[in-house]
């Protein structure tokens, strides 16, 4: 079995992927601004992003957006946007490959293709603070430029036990204030009163929330 190592492509594949995308080498595709996930790569004031967070928000007044935490993928830079569901961006659509989740080791993680079953390690920063939910075996989607990782997503739910929570009070109901809980891989998340330690429930891995008490 074929292992390698990939470190977050330099600034010159970036540049060549920039002149191919406006050479129409690579392709965009149309999607809401409220369907960016963490892992997109998208086009976004004359530059090239990928999200590394994003986070429904529903203020008290005004219309829900989508506010995301980008990355410029040609110089490192940080920028927050707010992204609403009637605005449309430009999704870069590059070759997307599974692959399964194996261990960590120190400070890689390892994934393995579905198909050639080569290994491919992943700096834990290229990934980010969603390599805690990582689980063994998880297909993961890569999306890659001339067989380097641009972009990594995740599945949009996991099931996770909750390892800490406040005791449940007699009477409180279900809508009372959610109250924090801390997760088996060690994130913390705002959940319903009447769920305890040792109860799996299920949890969005773009927003950090809590939806429902696993099957």
């Amino acid at each position: 079995m074929l292992s390698f190592v990939v470190n977050p492509p330099t600034v010159s594949a970036y540049n060549q992927l920039g002149t191919n995308l406006q050479h129409g080498l690579a392709f965009f595709m149309k999607i809401n601004g409220n369907e960016i996930k963490p892992g997109n790569v998208i086009e976004h004031k004359n530059s090239l992003w990928v999200a590394v967070k994003a986070a429904a928000v529903k203020p008290g007044k005004g219309g829900a957006f989508n506010q995301v935490e980008l990355r410029n993928l040609l110089d490192g830079s940080k920028h927050n946007e707010r992204f609403r569901a009637t605005e449309s961006v430009e999704k870069v659509r590059l070759e997307q490959k599974d692959f399964q989740y194996l261990y960590e080791e120190g400070d890689a993680l390892v994934f393995m293709d579905t198909e050639s079953y080569e290994q491919l390690e992943l700096q834990k920063e290229f990934v980010g603070e969603r390599a805690a939910f990582l689980q063994d075996g998880m297909t993961v989607t890569v999306e890659l430029y001339e067989e380097k990782p641009i972009g990594v997503t995740l599945p949009d739910q996991v099931v996770l036990e909750v390892s800490e929570a406040d005791p449940v009070v007699k009477g409180q109901t279900a809508t009372a204030s959610y109250k924090p809980a801390v997760m088996e891989n060690g994130i913390r998340v705002m959940v319903p009163p009447f769920i305890e330690s040792g109860t799996k429930i299920v949890v969005d891995t773009n927003e950090v929330a809590y939806l429902r008490r696993a099957d």
